[in-house]
């Protein structure tokens, strides 16, 4: 039924939020504006990053909204993440099987990185 899924976060911290997910975090950019940025998570899901200034949807600062990452090896990516800098949550192991640790970007949003427990 649908053939592509996109989210977009509303920014009030735009240019240091699409720093942290193309330089930090390596995302593709698909398509690039003045205000927006999409980055390619998977070939059919998408991540835009939106200046609340040059649009009608304003920031939610972060509150409610937590982007999941499923990756093939938390552990690995974790190791990865803390060697670029960034302030990240201890890996952990969760009951239904997960192995997971959790970070913020520049905007709030939690972050959660996630694989199967083998």
């Amino acid at each position: 039924m649908f053939l592509r899924m996109n989210v977009i976060l509303y920014c009030r911290h735009w240019r240091e939020t699409v720093e942290f997910y193309r330089d930090r975090l390596d995302l593709p950019v698909s398509f690039q504006s003045d205000w927006l940025v999409e980055f390619q998570v998977a070939d059919t899901a998408c991540l835009s990053v939106a200046d609340e200034r040059r649009a009608r949807v304003k920031s939610a600062a972060g509150a409610g909204v937590t982007v999941t990452l499923h990756v093939g090896d938390a552990d690995a990516a974790h190791a990865r993440l803390e060697a670029a800098g960034l302030e990240i949550g201890p890996v952990r192991t969760h009951p239904w099987g997960a192995r997971l640790f959790r970070f913020h970007d520049p905007e709030g949003h939690r972050l959660e990185v996630w694989s199967t427990c083998d």
